[in-house]
């Protein structure tokens, strides 16, 4: 009855006139590839679609290397991790992780990062970033990868994805998105089957992959898990139907390292286009090379699929014009340029301020300012001691595992006050242990007392106290509870300041009367004191706002980590993060963007334009999906008065609820944002230009995107829950 309906109400509709395909790039890019194919020799092919090692000589310093192609001077490919700068290299800047550049909520500066780590892989001649990463979505709270991502949001993620693939690429470095799909834990990743329905796959976890290929991103990994009983790296479903053709994703499918490729026949057929690092651990074993031509040779693998693979590989390579004036390989280039002060300005903007009582921030003189915990000073060991920052001693910057990266320097906050007292004249006292009793004793006599705590998490291949990857719970490291309870019960103006991979359980904090303000770090990188310092003593107005939700329990959230069993069945359906809240009439502690500032934001003026019909998505597929999925249909508008008395940024956030005649679906759903800088007493407009996606959900019977007709609701506000200006929209024929 439902598709009935639907097929009637597509015949009354008049449908948009679809723009010209954007594939212009894509064609020219195939076109020289087509060329290059035929020059090459069967050898040749098997080589560049073969990985030959990582880091390690002959091969190359890289994390992976393919072999080169003399006879169309196609050089041997550089990957290299990753999505924070580049790994294991010196003279390099330690960016931000992904999160704390989706708390600043500023387009400008996602797009910079993105752009400056594409200046330095290309510094370094490297040719394939492996990131960024939206494939952690972040279902579960205590995911041990979220970071390495933007938000469980999907349309933030594919944002932030969109921004860091086309600033990569356009300083001419290949992005590979990772990891494809439903990759949302750490412990026992390589063998978990995450069993997703076909709706929630469409609505949540492709579609940040699918903003990263209409940027064009070069390359997708494919990841570790299983998907539907299948790993997904040997999954046709996943990488032929849903990636290539549904999808139009025109570059090529990469393996993750080592045994995400199962097989030699199977991940071929499959549409998986490169194995990666192309051997196990010792440098043998690899299931392509001459293995793939044996299968070749038998039948197993047909001849047109190798050269699909080859086509879509040099086709990437191409499209970024890295056959022209791509730097040699040399890692001992210095490639920080200025960029230091992107990872300054993302650190401080993607500060949250949650709580500030008495406004007692900024600070106002204080003549003697208590500095409390181990995460205030930097690890004593060395700041970059630990194999990939597998460790959670000193303060935090950012996570474990294959998305670290070498700190050039770091600033923790300890020397960050210290500097800020030698210009203000102020005293510091400090405990830089977690010692409850020595904390008290530095807090007692002081003005303020800042306790600084952590939550960290990583990737599997490490277990940091008793954490394998995933964190066993939300609650702060160290005993930070109990750190923080002994100093508020000796000093009445206590600001507790949070380092965290991710959401951490506040409660026994809050219940701290004399914790008068709480300030969100998130992860700063090599930024972390000076950002910090920056918030508290005002030298900006803090304007992050949370990516996530923070609950009052971690039993609140929808879906956590599976610690037992191999079977995730990803029950939550839509309802993740404040989609779960929102539908379950659970009240968050923090809600999804929220964030206090300095100064108070008024909204006034509502508009609303819209070109949206009802019915499917009926163009043609180019590189994303639909054409007309792309196609901006609305135009939501509001202004944003800053009534207060200080300077500020605000970030106003779209929210849009579906009609009563789509199934059922959360009640509200992110579909824009926009920040706004205002002197006291400014207004400006914010202004969200809505796709037709946004407006849509999948349809599982008819297998596309459906514009449901009806009433659709508007939001506009300062977070999910604090919805300024509303206003019903009728879309219908």
């Amino acid at each position: 009855m439902h598709t009935l309906k639907l097929i009637a109400t597509l015949a009354a509709c008049t449908l948009q006139v679809l723009a010209q395909n954007g594939n212009q790039d894509w064609d020219l890019a195939y076109a020289k590839a087509e060329q290059a194919l035929a020059q090459l020799s069967q050898s040749e092919k098997i080589g560049i679609v073969t990985g030959v090692g990582w880091n390690q000589q002959p091969n190359g310093p890289c994390i992976s290397n393919t072999s080169p192609a003399s006879s169309i001077n196609y050089p041997a490919l550089c990957l290299h991790d990753g999505p924070q700068g580049v790994r294991w290299a010196e003279d390099v800047t330690a960016f931000t992780p992904a999160v704390q550049a989706a708390s600043t909520w500023d387009r400008h500066l996602m797009w910079e990062r993105g752009l400056f780590l594409g200046e330095e892989f290309r510094g370094k001649g490297i040719h394939v970033i492996l990131g960024p990463a939206p494939g952690a979505l972040g279902k579960n709270p205590n995911g041990g990868r979220n970071w390495e991502g933007f938000s469980p949001d999907p349309y933030l993620q594919g944002i932030g994805t969109k921004l860091t693939v086309e600033g990569i690429q356009g300083a001419g470095v290949q992005a590979a998105a990772k990891h494809f799909i439903a990759n949302e834990q750490e412990v026992n990743r390589e063998e978990i089957s995450s069993n997703v329905d076909d709706r929630t796959m469409h609505e949540l976890y492709l579609w940040p992959f699918a903003d990263a290929i209409h940027a064009n991103v070069a390359s997708v990994m494919c990841s570790y898990n299983r998907v539907n009983g299948t790993h997904a790296c040997e999954n046709s479903e996943v990488l032929n139907h849903l990636l290539k053709d549904e999808m139009g994703f025109p570059g090529y499918v990469m393996s993750d390292w080592f045994v995400a490729q199962q097989t030699t026949s199977g991940s071929a057929n499959a549409g998986m286009d490169m194995a990666t690092p192309g051997s196990d651990w010792g440098g043998g074993n690899q299931l392509w090379g001459p293995r793939l031509q044996q299968a070749i040779d038998q039948g197993q693998v047909p001849q047109s699929r190798l050269e699909d693979m080859v086509r879509r590989i040099l086709a990437a390579w191409y499209l970024l014009g890295q056959d022209q004036g791509f730097p040699s390989i040399n890692f001992g280039r210095d490639v920080q340029a200025d960029h230091a002060a992107n990872v300054r300005a993302i650190a401080r903007d993607g500060t949250v301020l949650l709580k500030n009582d008495d406004n007692i921030l900024p600070l106002q003189s204080p003549r003697r300012v208590a500095v409390i915990g181990s995460s205030s000073v930097p690890n004593p060991n060395g700041v970059n001691s630990c194999t990939d920052h597998g460790c959670d001693r000193g303060a935090l910057g950012m996570g474990w595992g294959s998305g670290s990266v070498t700190y050039p320097y770091f600033v923790a906050p300890f020397e960050a006050i210290t500097t800020q007292a030698q210009a203000d004249g102020f005293q510091v006292v400090s405990s830089t242990t977690d010692n409850l009793n020595a904390g008290a004793t530095a807090a007692r006599d002081a003005d303020v007392a800042i306790v600084f705590i952590t939550a960290n998490s990583g990737e599997a291949y490490i277990t940091v106290e008793g954490n394998p990857g995933d964190r066993i719970n939300l609650d702060p490291w160290h005993n930070g509870n109990g750190l923080v309870e002994a100093v508020a019960a000796v000093n009445r103006n206590v600001i507790v300041v949070v380092h965290s991979t991710g959401p951490v359980v506040l409660e026994r904090i809050l219940a701290q009367p004399n914790v008068k303000a709480i300030v969100w770090g998130g992860l700063p990188s090599q930024e972390n004191g000076n950002a910090v310092v920056d918030v508290i003593w005002g030298k900006v107005n803090p304007n992050g706002k949370l990516p996530y939700t923070i609950a009052r329990s971690m039993n609140d959230y929808g879906s956590t980590s599976i610690f037992q069993g191999l079977q995730d069945n990803f029950d939550e359906g839509l309802y993740v993060d404040y989609r779960h809240f929102d539908a379950q009439g659970i009240s968050p502690r923090y809600e999804f963007g929220y964030g206090l500032s300095f100064t108070t934001f008024e909204y006034s003026d509502l508009h609303i334009d819209s070109d949206a019909f009802p019915g499917p998505a009926m163009g043609d597929t180019v590189p994303g999906g639909r054409e007309d999925l792309f196609f901006d249909v609305m135009t939501v508008s509001a202004t944003v008065k800053n009534t207060g008395n200080v300077e500020g940024a605000e970030v106003a956030q779209l929210y849009i609820s579906l009609p009563d005649s789509a199934p059922e679906t959360p009640p509200k759903q992110l579909r824009g944002f926009d920040k706004l800088r205002l002197a006291p007493g400014e207004s400006g407009v914010v202004t969200f230009e809505v796709r037709q996606k946004d407006l849509s959900y999948w349809d599982v019977e008819l297998q596309n995107w459906v514009v449901p007709m009806g009433t659709f609701r508007i939001h506009v506000g300062a977070s999910s829950r604090d919805i300024r200006l509303q206003e019903d929209v009728d879309i219908k024929c």
